[in-house]
């Protein structure tokens, strides 16, 4: 059974991805595109949106800092003004590998500000126009990147694991409240995927995907109507039967598998 209204037809649909410099979110910008959505590109970084804008006639890019709430809240005003958001994906993230008996609190305060409370920052600037949209008989549909790393603690995930559970959190949370209000709500769980940020580990990375993999199964999540969008299978599976061991064997098990 569908948690969320299927999308069958991405033609026309009015598409925010947030965080779409690089990595997930470029992939899923180029497949939304392909898929006839009228994207929406925002990230720190000017220049790799431009070239979007560039190669893919009719898109929009619009540059945007997360951790900026003004900024994220004129950037939604001025989209709405324009004719209204259908989806909103927020890609933006950020991610060191930390340590306990290594800790930064500079880049745990940064894992904060750009992961938790940017999503927040565009939560609130987006609700509301979505809400509205829903009275007026639309289905918008926000969506929210998180990870696997956010399912269970895990070595190396010190500041960033804490901050995908708690969008893990949100996200539940935003179903309960905006579902029965016509707002549709998924949150998306990716395993490892080749990008700039995972390209900092020193360690195997099993069932790694591309960028594009990715993207496709995310569509594939959201044409299905899921709430949880996670991939691969093959991995995501594993991990969500480790979600339910009692801490005494899970600890055990991690220790063993990473040796960490």
């Amino acid at each position: 059974m569908s948690l969320n209204p299927r999308i069958t037809n991405w033609q026309g649909q009015r598409v925010w991805l947030i965080g779409a410099s690089t990595g997930i979110g470029r992939a899923l910008a180029e497949t939304m595109h392909a898929r006839g959505a009228q994207v929406i590109v925002s990230a720190r970084q000017q220049e790799p949106l431009l070239e979007f804008q560039m190669q893919h006639p009719g898109s929009q890019a619009l540059l945007l800092d997360v951790t900026d709430r003004e900024a994220v809240a004129n950037a939604a005003h001025q989209l709405n003004a324009q004719g209204g958001l259908d989806l909103v994906c927020f890609c933006a993230g950020h991610y060191k590998p930390m340590r306990a008996d290594a800790m930064d609190l500079d880049e745990l305060l940064l894992h904060q500000q750009v992961n938790q409370i940017g999503a927040l920052h565009v939560v609130a600037a987006v609700v509301p126009a979505m809400l509205s949209a829903a009275r007026d008989g639309r289905t918008p549909h926000l969506s929210l990147v998180a990870s696997v790393a956010g399912w269970r603690g895990l070595p190396q995930s010190l500041a960033y694991g804490p901050t995908k559970a708690a969008l893990i959190n949100l996200a539940e949370t935003l179903f309960l409240d905006l579902r029965p209000k016509g707002v549709a709500v998924s949150v998306i769980s990716p395993g490892f995927v080749a990008t700039p940020l995972t390209a900092q580990n020193d360690f195997y990375m099993p069932a790694l995907l591309t960028p594009a993999q990715a993207a496709q199964a995310i569509v594939q999540g959201w044409q299905r109507g899921a709430f949880a969008i996670h991939f691969p299978r093959r991995f995501t599976v594993w991990l969500q039967l480790l979600r339910v061991l009692p801490y005494r064997w899970y600890f055990a098990l991690v220790h063993r598998m990473t040796g960490l």
